[in-house]
């Protein structure tokens, strides 16, 4: 069965829809009200007074029409009827919202095992429980009950984002909304009693809307050989992005009490990594800026990056970062170095970092990168601080301009609200921009890494 419809539902029943506004069943049926949903919705209350105009049944049951996503928001010990009732509706797709289950120790434990049983002999799929659910970005569908003036919810783009966790999947949307980063497709899973991270994956490896896949995982709740089998076979179509958290055993009796998972050590997982193809953020700043490259720039065809820059101290910092990362950073030949001399001031450092001195223009910059990305280098770091009075707006048409070489650009700029609008300006036009040189270097050896990784894993 496809989970499509888990993000693209022509009909949606919110059980557990509530009158009161500050109740998650309220701002549950307020997201499907408020968006441009295009289906049909249905709220689920006792009270069958209609909530937000839609029309209420006192339960699922009652509903005339044919259901395709289920939303269940109701306390944990009523959930297993609830669910039964999806069931005996053929309900196909459904999303248990509400927590308190394996999470919270034996007696929920107890609680989930009933819903397994109630999902044992039916066709129909469940993600959740203890998750905040889906948010799809083209057709609407939003069942995170985090209020839109707390957490805004991203532009369209093609960055998919699967969350064991809800609070750090949710608050990395309301980040990449205020940095104007768009997502496909948002999916927080919870405790997996049904629906897992290797399936959510595999269903995102053929979504034409998604370009990459960035993932918080905490435990597999998938069978772990499933898991490295489909991890494989996705990281040849698309790159996947993990940030692995609880591999410290301090971590691990987190994770434990969070979701109920089993974490895994830090060295299985890096045998993982290593064998799949998956990219490993260290944070959730990388999860970000690796995913963000890797959304706007092409794969480089080797790892010799340049890097320019008009301040030569983040060039040092950013060439620092490149040892570190054992990318390559070598020299510019002879005949490069002649033909730039010909056209810039003698101060200019023709060494990689190419310094091209705080008093550089935009004309500067372009003459250095068209040599630069021609032909001898894969990729290039652009670090311009746009304090110095010579810089303009004219950079960032000179800067997309490059992208003719098909070759990664990224872009390192550092500063308040002229700097801000720059950046912008560049990220609305696929350039990604990184606040560090550091995390500009680890970006480009992120995609470094999966290019090579690609190439052994074909």
């Amino acid at each position: 069965m496809t989970f499509e419809k888990f993000f693209s539902p022509s009909s949606v029943a919110i059980i557990g829809a509530s009158h009161t506004k500050g109740k998650i069943g309220y701002a549950i049926a307020e997201n499907f009200v408020r968006e441009s949903f295009k289906g049909r919705v249905y709220a689920v209350n006792p009270d069958t007074t209609p909530i937000l105009g839609l029309p209420t049944y006192k339960s699922v049951l009652n509903i005339p029409d044919k259901i395709d996503l289920g939303i269940i928001v109701v306390p944990a010990v009523f959930v297993a009827k609830v669910l039964k009732e999806c069931v005996k509706k053929k309900i196909p797709l459904v999303i248990i919202i509400s927590g308190g289950f394996s999470e919270i120790g034996e007696k929920g434990k107890k609680l989930e095992e009933g819903l397994k049983k109630v999902l044992k002999k039916s066709k129909t799929r469940v993600i959740g429980p203890n998750c905040v659910g889906v948010y799809d970005s083209a057709t609407k569908v939003d069942t995170l009950f985090l209020p839109i003036d707390r957490l805004k919810r991203p532009k369209q783009g093609n960055i998919a984002f699967v969350s064991q966790s809800g609070a750090v999947g949710s608050t990395i949307l309301d980040w990449l909304a205020v940095e104007g980063v768009g997502i496909s497709k948002f999916v927080s899973y919870g405790n997996a009693i049904d629906v897992n991270e290797a399936q959510l994956v595999n269903f995102l490896a053929h979504d034409e809307n998604t370009k990459v896949i960035a993932v918080y995982l905490e435990g597999i709740k998938s069978d772990g050989k499933q898991f490295m089998k489909i991890a494989k076979q996705v990281s040849k179509k698309k790159p996947i992005v993990v940030l692995k958290a609880g591999k410290t055993a301090k971590g691990e009796q987190a994770v434990a009490s969070h979701t109920g998972s089993l974490a895994g050590s830090e060295r299985i997982f890096a045998a993982v990594f290593k064998q799949t193809g998956l990219v490993e953020a260290q944070n959730w700043e990388e999860l970000v800026d690796f995913a963000k490259a890797f959304s706007m720039q092409p794969l480089p065809k080797g790892g010799k990056l340049a890097i320019v820059t008009d301040g030569g101290g983040f060039g040092v910092l950013a060439a620092d970062e490149t040892e570190r990362m054992n990318l390559e950073l070598p020299e510019p030949s002879a005949s490069m170095v002649k033909n730039l001399k010909n056209k810039l001031p003698t101060y200019v450092s023709l060494h990689n970092p190419f310094d091209i001195t705080g008093d550089a223009t935009t004309e500067r910059y372009q003459l250095v990168l068209e040599e630069i990305l021609k032909k001898e280098f894969d990729g290039v770091i652009v670090i311009a601080l746009m304090q110095v009075p010579t810089l303009d707006n004219k950079i960032i048409n000179t800067i997309v301009s490059m992208k003719k070489f098909g070759k990664p650009i990224l872009c390192c700029m550092i500063g308040s609200e002229f700097t801000e609008r720059v950046e912008k300006m560049l990220e609305n036009n696929e350039i990604p921009v990184y606040q560090t040189p550091e995390r500009a270097v680890r970006a480009f050896a992120s995609l470094n890494y999966y290019a090579k990784k690609k190439k052994e894993i074909m």
